[in-house]
């Protein structure tokens, strides 16, 4: 069983906040699980007793029919709950002036869950927790009607470190598997390597592909899978709707638009299957257009889509770091730096340079590149180039597979190994302080650095 603690504090430190608590994230990332046993748990022996603790799933048939619902009839034309019958169930379950938690899942299965949720928002008894796995359902809808009442907490999958709590091996071993297998709970507690692909193919095909085709009505499937797999092809590289457009064009020959292309993406980001990066211009303090990079939420499903068949580590591993600096709460663009270059013949030539990550939380902020690795100080001159050309006073950071201890160069530049900055939740600042102390010591203290 995993603990999932960052977000059960989440969840803990939310009550009596008088907002409904929305837990939003990909479909099997462990939601119900994370509501309806760690939360329920917690509830029932720090909180209230069982009595006061509602829990309901709209995608349970059990449930459903507890209310009187023929799930059955439900699915096959295609309709929501009927909000009346759930709400004489809450009725006839609960007593008036005492206090109830309501952990309400799939809470998008439930017609008018706006006015629903509205109506038992106005009542000071009642808690409200709901999880959805579709934004355009939920986030959004839930911004617009609830403004300034609504508290999102976004469920990733597992986390390299919440993943090594159940792996038996060590953690250079698990840092492949989870590269390979990705972080979905159903597949982590898995140990058998034939049972994972299945699992991960499987859900693939029939549960989140169909369910963004279902929630969308798209007609032609197959477009929409071709763009996962260009997608996929591409992690960590600059992507944009014409781009994908014109691949599209030239090499599948086909007449997919522009437009349609973008509202595939869209939808994709909605079902919280990837996320982008967008281009921040660090210098000009402003936000670049189109092109965007694409990141996977789960690296198993990426793979799984790809047949396992295009395991580049670099890109993995960069994808890896983007989800664990989502995990810890940074909002996270691409940074883009200008170097102005005198040319022989006295010209100057302007070139932009990139960083991986930009950081922000709060007043905190990080850059952040992923350098799979660094076989010589050629190499690692070419990673820390562009942070040379940004100067303000952010600590910039270097991440990579190289096994070497956390360490400052002569540039104030940090470096680090990618597994040690994914089992450490505050590796950016304690393996940081580490470097310092190993600096002021004398132990070990480059003037230039070869990584072998």
């Amino acid at each position: 069983m995993f603990k999932r603690q960052v977000y059960l504090d989440k969840l803990v430190h939310s009550i009596g906040n008088g907002f409904i608590k929305v837990i939003t994230g990909i479909r099997r990332s462990g939601k119900s699980f994370l509501l309806n046993t760690l939360f329920y748990d917690y509830l029932k022996y720090n909180v209230t007793d069982a009595e006061h603790i509602i829990r309901f799933a709209f995608d349970s048939a059990e449930d459903l029919e507890r209310i009187g619902e023929n799930p059955i009839e439900l699915q096959l034309k295609k309709k929501q709950v009927d909000p009346a019958k759930f709400m004489d169930y809450l009725k006839t379950h609960t007593k008036e002036g005492e206090r109830y938690f309501l952990l309400l899942d799939e809470i998008q299965e439930l017609g008018a869950f706006e006015s629903v949720l509205n109506s038992y928002l106005r009542k000071p008894e009642f808690e409200i927790f709901v999880t959805g796995s579709n934004a355009k359902f939920l986030s959004k809808d839930l911004i617009t009607e609830f403004a300034g009442r609504s508290d999102q907490i976004h469920l990733l999958p597992l986390s390299f470190s919440e993943f090594m709590e159940n792996f038996s091996g060590d953690k250079y071993q698990g840092f492949a598997e989870y590269l390979l297998y990705g972080g979905l709970p159903l597949v982590a507690q898995e140990s058998n390597a034939e049972k994972k692909r299945h699992i991960l193919s499987s859900l693939f095909d029939e549960v989140y592909i169909r369910d963004v085709v279902k929630r969308n009505k798209i007609r032609n499937e197959n477009d929409l899978r071709d763009l996962i797999d260009v997608l996929s092809s591409s992690v960590g590289s600059l992507s944009s709707a014409e781009k994908i457009t014109n691949t599209f064009h030239s090499e599948k020959k086909s007449k997919i638009t522009r437009n349609t292309v973008a509202k595939f993406i869209d939808y994709l980001e909605d079902a919280f299957m990837i996320s982008s990066a967008s281009r921040y211009d660090i210098k000009g303090k402003r936000y670049i257009g189109a092109p965007k990079k694409f990141y996977f939420a789960d690296l198993g499903l990426r793979n799984a889509r790809l047949n396992f068949r295009q395991f580049e580590e670099t890109h993995l591993m960069e994808n890896a770091i983007y989800n664990e600096l989502l995990y810890r709460g940074f909002n996270v663009d691409v940074g883009v730096v200008e170097l102005a270059q005198k040319n022989e013949n006295g010209s100057v030539s302007r070139k932009n340079l990139e960083i991986d990550f930009v950081c922000n939380l709060g007043s905190q902020r990080y850059y952040i590149q992923s350098a799979f690795s660094m076989p010589d100080n050629e190499k690692r001159a070419q990673e820390i180039r562009p942070f040379k050309t940004v100067r303000d006073s952010f600590k910039k950071i270097v991440v990579t597979k190289d096994f070497v201890p956390a360490f400052y160069d002569e540039n104030g530049i940090l470096t680090m190994n990618v597994i040690d900055f994914l089992m450490e939740p505050n590796s950016l600042i304690s393996l940081g302080l580490d470097a310092k102390r190993s600096i002021s010591s004398k132990i070990y203290a480059p003037k230039s650095v070869i990584v072998l």
